[in-house]
């Protein structure tokens, strides 16, 4: 039976990571403050604040695997110091926000990162935390880089904004596509990626994403798979800008709408990831397990992304 070390657990990724773990038959242990929720059954919590001294002493032991979730550099280099020396496998969980430059489409797990100057940023941490885990565990080290990861439960709220919103009836605000894309990855996908390619000590640097879609056809899926037979407003960006509409994310935005100038972030290539075994389930699969998941949860409760019915409508009344 695998040892394996999962460093979080009890997030949404971090859950799915352990379920895929615990499928395979691994023993599985969970070092966590527990905030987020337990872990799923079968998996030991082993409750830590990673701040405070003696917060490894527990799990002081050889792990053919540790899964490293976290982004602070402080708490990554405190759990290499603590561990590195027992595992024999080691996989951080990074982030395609690491690289420098989002205008090269078709850009690669070659490309230049950022340079770490302000470690309070996402980027410039993740960066920071990938050099001082590489530095002590080189050859027995993955990256995982995935891009935007989605699925039911997503506690962003972004992807699940426009199967929720197509769910709805009314003129559906939509930005200008042409030039656009929209690239993610699932879940499930994810984590059982991260599962299979630690039992066959995968190492490098692979970026973890999906398919380049056209965002035309990311809303026609998503009308399809929704239901929807209403009207699209599409409005451009300077217009959308003016109106006080946010890029990517957050309250008040258009989720995965992000500036033609930023078109390379959403057309990674994915080569890496499929030849190191990835999967990538069909895109409608994707959207009818999150409208499910939106419908369950309310497609009309406060979100954490995206228009309020009321923000939408205000804006479209003021462009027709």
């Amino acid at each position: 039976m695998r040892s394996v070390l999962v460093l979080g657990g009890t997030g949404w990724l971090g859950r799915a990571i352990v379920r895929e773990l615990l499928a395979e038959g691994a023993e599985v242990t969970c070092l966590a403050r527990g905030e987020s929720g337990s872990v799923p059954d079968g998996a030991r919590l082993v409750r830590a604040d990673r701040r405070s001294p003696g917060a490894y002493d527990e799990v002081l032991r050889d792990w053919e695997e540790v899964i490293e979730l976290a982004w602070e550099p402080g708490l990554v280099t405190s759990a290499v110091e603590a561990l590195a020396d027992r595992a024999a496998h080691w996989t951080l969980v990074s982030t395609v926000s690491v690289y420098a430059r989002n205008d090269q489409p078709g850009g690669d797990e070659s490309a230049a990162l950022v340079e770490p100057a302000d470690l309070s940023q996402y980027p410039d941490a993740k960066v920071a935390a990938e050099r001082a885990t590489a530095a002590r565990l080189d050859s027995r080290l993955l990256i995982a880089r995935p891009g935007l990861i989605v699925g039911p439960g997503d506690p962003s709220d972004r992807f699940g904004y426009w199967p929720a919103r197509f769910s709805r009836t009314g003129p559906a605000l939509v930005p200008t596509t042409e030039g656009r894309f929209v690239q993610v990855i699932d879940v499930a996908d994810l984590a059982g990626w991260i599962q299979r390619a630690g039992k066959a000590g995968h190492v490098g640097v692979v970026d973890a994403v999906g398919a380049a879609i056209p965002m035309q056809e990311f809303f026609e899926a998503a009308v399809d798979v929704s239901g929807y037979d209403g009207d699209s407003v599409t409005v451009d960006d300077d217009a959308l800008l003016a109106a006080d509409v946010h890029y990517w994310a957050g309250p008040r935005s258009l989720p995965l709408w992000l500036p033609l100038s930023d078109s390379g972030f959403a057309q990674r290539s994915g080569r890496a990831y499929l030849d190191a075994g990835g999967t990538l389930r069909p895109l409608r699969d994707t959207l009818a397990d999150v409208l499910a998941d939106e419908q369950a949860r309310g497609v009309d409760r406060p979100r954490r992304s995206g228009l309020t019915a009321a923000e939408e409508a205000a804006i479209v009344s003021g462009v027709t």
